[in-house]
């Protein structure tokens, strides 16, 4: 089955953006002959909009896919259409006890539940991410100073790239395993942290059981996902759209979480079916097709993570074990100030890894967080409007 399917008669872009709306809008008219635009129309339209222009920036710059930053604006696109999404769920809580939407409902808040484990194996890869900086950080400890660059300092920085490599080939090894347990998650308190090495690290460090599978998860998550009927959307006045569209959101943005951050069992391969009348629908595979693609290129196909800066990571170690079986005691001065110059390049990734990971990890608690909120709302809104 391929990875990304699409639904529906082929359309011009400029047709692409006509909202899925104006089914029950039609369907509305037919039956009765005349209809005014609700207030709830207006909102459900202003919400398939925002959905869209906000794909449609995430998926405009190229060079920044994948990286640090791109992952911090996916999770703030996240987190702005769950808000709006909970808006509109406040603002009719009457509709959420009747059907189709306590079916709908219902269906999405399970599939909630399912995101909140890959947030924990997430959180999980970025602590991971952490230990491989603080080793990365040895070497231009070692490497760069003022003094003249001896065989001792080498042998320290080799070490620490040693050490990271297996890491690295360690963690490769487990994205097609189910490893280690941990026994911690969002949910409790962490203040304390104990250095360890790597291999105590793995061995202790795991929120998800050793069973568990991202692949299987996303599976989950996106299983039985279909664009709401026309039926659906009369009867629940438009809302089964927005419901479809923040499980379309769900399902993608816990995929692109995977696919760039490591974690057990990762694997890409999920079923996308999103009909292409819906205007969000272009820029979200368009940034679907172009991990795909960077997943398969050779260098990065056993990657444990498509994240930029572990690439970056990756291609450091290399150059500078190339540079470490080259180099001669005494460095002439030509050879000294190529290390100098690596040195420079791989202190620049490590700064960039160690200010982007602590803010991306607050946003993937506070993703966890929001939708634990978001789904304890709603089921309790479905719950009195069922008693009224």
């Amino acid at each position: 089955m391929p990875a990304t399917e699409f639904q529906g008669t082929s359309s011009p872009l400029s047709n692409i953006g006509r909202s899925i709306l104006a089914i029950r809008r039609d369907q509305v008219h037919s039956m009765e002959g005349t209809h005014e635009v609700t207030g709830l129309e207006r909102e459900l339209e202003a919400f398939q909009r925002q959905v869209t222009e906000r794909f449609l920036q995430l998926s405009s710059g190229s060079s920044e896919l994948l990286s640090l930053s791109w992952v911090r604006k996916l999770l703030d696109v996240f987190l702005c259409c769950q808000e709006e999404f909970r808006a509109i769920l406040f603002n009719n809580k009457a509709s959420l006890g009747r059907a189709p939407m306590d079916r709908l409902i219902g269906e999405f808040f399970e599939r909630s539940v399912k995101a909140l484990d890959v947030c924990n194996a997430i959180r999980d890869g970025i602590e991971q991410i952490r230990q491989w900086q603080k080793l990365l950080e040895i070497v231009p400890c070692a490497l760069d100073n003022q003094r003249t660059l001896g065989e001792g300092q080498f042998r320290r920085a080799k070490k620490a790239l040693i050490d990271l490599a297996i890491g690295m080939l360690d963690e490769r090894d487990s994205s097609v395993s189910s490893v280690a347990h941990r026994n911690r998650s969002f949910g409790r308190n962490n203040a304390s942290r104990e250095h360890r090495s790597l291999g105590h690290f793995r061995s202790l460090s795991w929120s998800v059981s050793r069973s568990w599978s991202a692949a299987r998860q996303l599976q989950a998550i996106g299983n039985n996902m279909t664009a709401p009927k026309a039926n659906d959307i009369v009867a629940s006045r438009g809302l089964a759209v927005a419901v479809f569209t923040m499980n379309s959101v769900l399902l993608f943005v816990m995929w692109a979480l995977v696919a760039a951050i490591p974690c057990q069992d990762r694997g890409l391969q999920v079923h996308f079916s999103i009909p292409r009348n819906f205007s969000w629908a272009v820029p979200m595979l368009s940034l679907h097709d172009r991990i795909l693609e960077e997943s398969r290129r050779r260098d990065r196909r056993n990657a444990c993570g498509l994240l930029k800066e572990i690439h970056q990571i990756e291609k450091c170690i290399g150059r500078m074990n190339e540079l470490g079986d080259s180099v001669h005691f005494p460095l002439t001065e030509e050879r000294e100030a190529e290390v100098r110059q690596r040195v420079q390049e791989l202190g620049q990734v490590c700064q960039a890894i160690k200010s982007g990971l602590d803010p991306l990890e607050r946003q993937v608690r506070e993703v966890f967080h929001r939708i634990v909120r978001s789904r304890t709302e709603g089921l309790e809104s479905m719950g009195r409007a069922n008693h009224e």
